[in-house]
C-alpha cells in the first residue's frame, strides 16, 4: 500500500463539513449540536428548511449564533457558547432536557470525536490518558437516545493517525450508535456491511484514503 504524506492533503474547512452536516439534516428533525466542531452546523441550516436545535443544557429552538457585540450570556449552549433563540424556541430544566434525550425524542445528533470504530463504537469523552480530564456530559445520553448519530471530526491526528480504526483504544461511549462520519478528507457510512466511502475531498483517491485508514476497509 502506498505511503501518504498527510500534511500535504486537500481538506474540507470545518465550515465546509459543518455545511455538508447541515445540508444532510432533514427539514423537521429536531438536532441536537454537541460541544466542538458541531456547533458550526448552526449556521449553516437553509432557510428553507425547518431544523429544531436542542441543547443538553436546556434549550430548544436555537438559531445561529449571534452577531458579535450582540451576544447574551444568559443564553447559552452546553458549550457555554451564547446562541439565539428562534421564535417559538424556549428553555427548561436540565432533567427535561434529558428526558428528551432519553426517551428517543432526537432524531438526529451532530458529536465530536477521539475514535470511531468501523462497526460504529464512539469514544469521545475521555483518551484515558493520566493528565486528560474526563468530560462525559450528557454524551452517552446523546449517542444511544438519538436515532441517528453522526459524528464530525479530523480523520487524522496531528501525528497522522486514523481516528476511524478497527477497534476504538479510547474509553467507549457508545457501541455500534455511529451511522455516518463527516471528517475533513472524506465522508463515511457505518453500515452492518461494512465502511462505506460517501465522498472525499477533491483530489484524494480512494486508494490513499485507504492507506490512511489502515485495518479499516473502505467501499465505495
Amino acid at each position: 500500500m502506498s505511503q501518504v504524506n498527510h500534511t500535504t492533503l486537500p481538506r474540507w474547512t470545518r465550515d465546509q463539513m459543518a455545511a455538508r452536516v447541515a445540508a444532510d439534516i432533514p427539514d423537521g428533525a429536531v438536532v441536537n449540536l454537541g460541544i466542538g466542531l458541531p456547533t458550526a452546523v448552526a449556521n449553516h441550516l437553509s432557510a428553507d428548511k425547518e431544523v429544531v436545535l436542542h441543547s443538553e443544557n436546556g434549550v430548544i429552538g436555537m438559531g445561529p449564533a449571534p452577531a458579535e457585540g450582540e451576544e447574551d450570556f444568559d443564553l447559552i449552549n452546553a458549550g457555554k457558547q451564547p446562541v439565539t433563540l428562534l421564535p417559538g424556541g424556549c428553555f427548561f430544566h436540565h432533567a427535561d432536557s434529558f428526558a428528551m434525550m432519553r426517551g428517543g425524542h432526537l432524531d438526529v445528533c451532530v458529536l465530536g470525536a477521539f475514535q470511531v470504530s468501523a462497526t460504529g463504537d464512539l469514544a469521545n469523552w475521555h483518551t484515558g490518558a493520566p493528565d486528560a480530564i474526563p468530560a462525559v456530559g450528557g454524551a452517552m445520553d446523546l449517542a444511544i437516545g438519538a436515532k441517528k448519530t453522526y459524528v464530525m471530526m479530523e480523520l487524522l491526528t496531528k501525528t497522522g493517525q486514523s481516528k476511524l480504526a478497527p477497534a476504538c483504544t479510547y474509553p467507549l461511549t457508545g457501541i455500534g450508535c455511529v451511522s455516518r462520519v463527516y471528517s475533513d478528507l472524506a465522508i463515511f457510512d457505518i453500515t452492518p456491511q461494512g465502511v462505506k466511502v460517501v465522498d472525499t475531498v477533491p483530489g484524494l483517491s480512494l486508494s490513499d484514503l485507504q492507506a490512511l485508514v489502515p485495518g479499516v476497509t473502505l467501499q465505495a
